[in-house]
């Protein structure tokens, strides 16, 4: 998709963002001696605005690559242990100020108020110089507005449901329209139903804020609706399985899922996944 590009009307930003992995191989020290190869020599490159599924068995290694690109580091360990990432050509080693990481748990503040917590990033002086002080109200409450949450603003987390939850999450995380959006199972733990109406409020979302989306998950389903393009990851160590774009529009739904083109492509991803067998499971959800 190009600069100039636009989804559902709203310009795509004037300089896409890209996300380059180059040779990137992740080790740990076992306990007993030896080294655990997580992550083995994989290459790729995403582009936005668009929404890539980073999709492989439970334990695979699609975590630590999205950490990566998100210049999280953990403490005394080598990362990657050889290889490269960069962001627009720029090597990325340390949190980027156009990326933004929304994971499976929240992480809002129980001591703040919705509104407070979808405001958050204001409180950094980074945010604080984006937004001038008179628009930020406008900003939180059109947010709120868009994730349908207007209504909560003045309510904690712990009186919300986890849907609701997860919404001022995602809120907070669109607040400044970042270029860069890196999801790790952000509706995992969240059941069946209010899962897809999360999913259908993220492509809702997008196509008002499109920016470039990297979405772990371990459900097929969920890579076979949001996704522009789906990279399927093998067992440990991951390996690129399979690398494929999906040219349906969406919002893509149940009735899409038992049509061939899905249903071709679900039987692709598991055939992929059982060629590259070993520990881990995906999950069909529907």
């Amino acid at each position: 998709m190009s600069a100039t590009t636009a989804v559902n009307n709203v310009p795509a930003p004037a300089t896409p963002a890209v996300i380059a992995l180059d040779q990137i191989v992740q080790e740990y020290p076992r306990p007993e001696g030896g080294v655990n190869r997580v992550v083995d020599n994989l290459s790729l490159r995403f582009t936005g605005p668009s929404i890539n599924m980073l999709l492989g068995p439970s334990g695979c290694g699609k975590s630590t690559l999205l950490y990566m690109m998100g210049g999280v580091r953990p403490q005394n360990t080598n990362m990657p242990t050889s290889g490269t990432i960069s962001i627009d050509g720029a090597a990325c080693t340390d949190a980027h100020d156009d990326a933004v990481m929304v994971f499976q748990r929240y992480a809002n503040r129980p001591d703040l108020t919705v509104y407070d917590n979808v405001a958050f990033p204001f409180r950094l002086k980074l945010w604080r110089d984006r937004i001038p002080s008179a628009e930020r109200h406008e900003k939180v409450m059109h947010m709120l507005e868009a994730v349908g949450l207007a209504d909560k603003a003045k309510l904690r987390p712990s009186q919300l449901s986890g849907g609701q939850n997860q919404r001022i999450a995602l809120a907070r995380s669109l607040m400044l329209r970042p270029r860069i959006l890196l999801m790790d199972e952000p509706f995992g733990a969240l059941d069946a139903q209010t899962r897809e109406e999360m999913q259908k409020l993220l492509v809702k979302l997008y196509r008002e804020y499109p920016c470039l989306i990297v979405f772990v998950t371990h459900d097929v389903t969920e890579a076979l609706l949001l996704g522009d393009r789906v990279v399927v990851l093998s067992t440990q160590p991951a390996r690129i399985a399979d690398d494929f774009e999906i040219a349906t529009p969406k919002p893509r739904d149940s009735g899409w899922l038992r049509m061939p083109e899905a249903a071709a492509l679900e039987q692709r991803i598991l055939s992929r996944l059982h060629q590259a067998a070993g520990k881990g499971n995906v999950r069909v959800t529907i």
